[in-house]
């Protein structure tokens, strides 16, 4: 029997996932050894990014399997509810966040895999937008759920599996390597964030508005004498399933549009200098040698002319529209 969950310990109860503690190292020494290995090329990569990547992205792995979510999910159902949403919907977000496949080898094996015919299927908006979905749907519409509170290996399982299905959407939408098909512009994107989103919602409105209990039978089980009840339990984790689906939403636009804005940017700065580069005169090719005349009767020579550049045409010169002909009889 656990202690009453209260704020303090929220807290201050731990526990130690050893599956989840070794993928969070493994993810971690991958991804300082791209850094080191990009640093050592001469290549800049930014702290902000890795920060992203460690605080948001391995950070929630850590809270959502180690934490008091983690201890107290099998006696309560909002801690599991929160948890499977940390793992599917804001690690996935804070690991994308990091660009990890900006990293990766131009010629490695992650670039080849990320562009192959089976990843680009999987990672299709509307296709991983739907795993996202059918995902969380099985988890708490079918036995899964409860053998997953049985079960610890299985448990794990339903853990990997959503961290995965939430990589599949959010990756490629924030990663700079093209995964997307090109009819997926940053206008598109935004819009397919925004649908997600409320995609996302939908799994905790139905399990907030459902009158049956999802894994009612454990949780029978293993009575408490404190917390709410059962079917308030439910609401609760619903509820919070919805809230944290919408604000994950919002940062995560909000990262899609500073993309778009930096590559606006950066077309424009192109643009620029392929105009500066066309409108900059050239100089006239200098007169091909002859053989110079004698000055006549003792008359000094005369010197060389200077090469005079060719003059750039104003714009109303070479128009035919009306106003360049109002232009050309106006000079």
């Amino acid at each position: 029997m656990l202690p009453e969950l209260t704020v303090g310990r929220g807290f201050t109860s731990w526990t130690l996932d050893p599956v989840a503690l070794v993928a969070v190292v493994l993810l971690g020494a991958l991804y300082a050894a791209g850094v080191a290995r990009r640093l050592r090329s001469g290549g800049r990569w930014s702290v902000l990014r890795t920060a992203l990547f460690a605080v948001v992205g391995l950070g929630m792995i850590v809270v959502a399997t180690m934490s008091s979510l983690a201890v107290y999910d099998r006696v309560l159902f909002w801690p599991a509810a929160v948890q499977n949403i940390l793992l599917d919907l804001l690690a996935p977000l804070g690991l994308a966040l990091g660009d990890p496949l900006g990293l990766a080898s131009p010629e490695g094996r992650l670039r080849r895999a990320v562009a192959s015919r089976p990843v680009r299927l999987l990672t299709f908006p509307l296709v991983s937008s739907l795993f996202v979905l059918v995902s969380e749907l099985t988890i708490y519409f079918t036995p899964y759920f409860p053998t997953a509170l049985h079960n610890d290996l299985v448990r794990q399982l339903m853990h990997a599996q959503l961290l995965f299905t939430g990589c599949l959407f959010v990756l490629p939408m924030l990663s700079k390597q093209e995964m997307l098909p090109r009819w997926c512009s940053y206008p598109v994107r935004a819009v397919l964030v925004f649908l997600d989103g409320l995609f996302d919602s939908l799994p905790g409105l139905v399990v907030m508005t459902s009158s049956t209990l999802v894994a009612g039978d454990w949780y029978r089980a293993h009575p408490r004498t404190w917390g709410p009840t059962l079917q308030f339990d439910q609401t609760l984790g619903g509820g919070l399933m919805l809230t944290l689906a919408e604000i994950v939403a919002l940062p995560f636009l909000i990262a899609v549009f500073f993309q778009w804005w930096q590559s606006e940017r950066v077309r424009t700065a192109e643009l620029d200098a392929r105009l500066d580069a066309e409108l900059t005169p050239v100089p006239a090719p200098a007169p091909a040698a002859s053989a110079p005349a004698g000055p006549a009767d003792g008359a000094p020579a005369a010197a060389p002319a200077a090469a005079v550049p060719e003059r750039v045409r104003p714009w109303w010169e070479t128009d035919g529209g009306e106003v360049g002909q109002r232009m050309r009889r106006g000079r």
